[in-house]
This record gives C-alpha cells, structure tokens and sequence, in this order.
C-alpha cells in the first residue's frame, strides 16, 4: 500500500479569504524548475516564458476591479507578491437598462473572488498561453503558500524581501 504525506492545512480555519486584505502569495513552479528566466548581475532577466507570467498577474488587476497588485517579482522557479482584495463590491456596467442611475450606468454587485481563485486565474491562464508558445512541460506546483498582511511594518518587511529577492537568489540556493 502506497504511504501518502499527509498535507498541512495552508489556510487559516474560519477566516474569509475574499475580504478586504493585503495577502503575500509565493507559487512555485513544479519540482523548482527554472522556467522563467535567470538572474544575471543580481538582477532577474525574463525569458518568454517570465513575461507571460509577469503579464498574467498584472492581468488580474484589469480583470477584477477589487484587485490592487503591489510589489511582486517573477524568479527563475517561483513568483512573490503581494495581493490586495479592496473592499468595492459593485462596477459600473454601461448600456444596461437595469435601475440607471443619473449617469446612465447601473451598479450591478459582483462576486469578489478569494485568493485562492484569483491565484487559480493566474496560474490557468499563464499555464495555457505559456503551453501555447511551445513549453508544454510547464507546470505550477500545486497550491501555493499565503500570508496576512496584517500591519504597515509587514507590508513595508515582505515589499523590501520581495525587491531585494533577486539581489539575494545564490544565497537561498
């Protein structure tokens, strides 16, 4: 009989992951494979590959108005950032003849999406433009790893990991 690792539950039990929070997200790609590109003098120089998934997360801020993106770094096996889920529950939809306000345009409520599914967007659509372009053994590594922000020392701590992550690269190899 094949022994399986038992996982470690990697959200925090009870707490809404579609409110309004700051979230640092690490993904990784499978096995750490090197897909994104290299570091050369410190700095993180993107192949085809880092710039789909650089695109894809800047993405999520076009495609969902309640997401703000802030510092975030595409590594050569892994991406940081850090994701923010704002508290606007509606958007503006024009031409519908829905409860028009004076403007013309109808609030419509839309569903805020958790981390979990926004970061679910992310890794899907990067995937499949990346497999589109010719990498077909790309692949993320399953879930991802989350933090709560929870204050400004926080943001400010993780904002200045994430800037200085390729600076530091050979001493966490």
């Amino acid at each position: 009989m094949k022994h399986f690792r038992r996982r470690k539950p990697n959200r925090l039990k009870g707490f809404d992951y579609s409110s309004p929070n700051q979230y640092f997200v690490t993904i990784n790609t499978k096995n750490k494979v090197e897909h994104f590109g290299l570091i050369k003098d410190k700095e993180m120089v993107l192949n085809e590959f880092g710039q789909i998934a650089f695109q894809q997360w800047k993405w999520l801020e076009e495609r969902y108005p309640y997401v703000k993106l802030h510092a975030f770094v595409v590594m050569p096996d892994h991406f940081h950032g850090i994701i923010q889920i704002t508290n606007y529950g509606s958007k503006k939809i024009d031409n519908l003849d829905l409860n028009k306000n004076e403007n013309g345009t109808s609030e419509k409520p839309i569903k805020i999406k958790s981390i979990s599914e926004l970061i679910g967007a992310f890794k899907t659509t990067s995937s499949k433009q990346i497999h589109l372009i010719g990498n077909k053994k790309f692949i993320w590594q399953r879930s991802f790893h989350d933090s709560i922000i929870r204050s400004y020392l926080a943001f400010f701590a993780i904002s200045k990991y994430i800037k200085n992550n390729p600076r530091n690269w050979k001493k966490s190899k």
